[in-house]
C-alpha cells in the first residue's frame, strides 16, 4: 500500500512539471534515464526498485514517461525511482553517476546535486526525482 501511495504522489505531482522530459541512454546501453525532474517526487528521500507489473503500470501513466515504457520491458528490464525528497529551493537534482555490471549484479551509483552557496535559485519547494531503466534483470545494488 505504501508503494502505491508513493507512486500515486509521483504521478499526480509529476503532472505539474514544466521541464521537458528527457531520455538519456548510457554509452554501453546498460541503462537509460527516462526522466529527471525537479517537481513530482515524494516528500521523503527513497530509492525504489520496481519489479511488479502494477508498479510499472503506474509509471506508464505518468505524462513524463508516456511512450517510454512498454509492458514487455518488465521481462528484460528493471526500473528505479531515485527520489531526493523535499528541498527548500530549486537547484537540487539526483542523477545516476555510474552503472557497473558484475557477474551477479548491477551496481548503480547515484549523485545528489545541490545549488552552490549564493547561487540564484527558484524560491519554491521542490521534489527532485529521476526514473531509470536498467536493461538487465540482475540484482540491483544502489549506492
Amino acid at each position: 500500500m505504501k508503494k502505491i501511495l508513493i507512486f500515486l504522489s509521483i504521478v499526480v505531482f509529476g503532472c505539474t512539471s514544466t521541464k521537458a522530459p528527457i531520455t538519456k541512454k548510457s554509452p554501453t546501453g546498460l541503462y537509460e534515464v527516462l526522466t529527471q525532474q525537479s517537481q513530482g517526487g515524494a516528500s521523503i528521500k527513497f530509492f525504489e526498485i520496481l519489479t511488479e507489473e502494477s508498479e510499472i503500470a503506474m509509471l506508464k501513466a505518468d505524462e513524463n514517461l508516456s511512450g517510454k515504457i512498454s509492458s514487455d520491458d518488465l521481462k528484460t528490464s528493471t526500473f528505479l525511482i531515485l527520489n531526493m525528497g523535499e528541498k527548500p529551493t530549486g537547484g537540487f537534482s539526483i542523477k545516476v553517476s555510474n552503472v557497473e555490471e558484475t557477474t551477479d549484479k548491477i551496481i548503480v551509483t547515484t549523485q545528489e546535486n545541490t545549488p552552490n552557496a549564493g547561487a540564484m535559485v527558484t524560491m519554491a519547494v521542490t521534489y527532485p526525482y529521476t526514473v531509470v531503466k536498467i536493461n538487465s534483470k540482475k540484482k540491483i545494488e544502489i549506492k
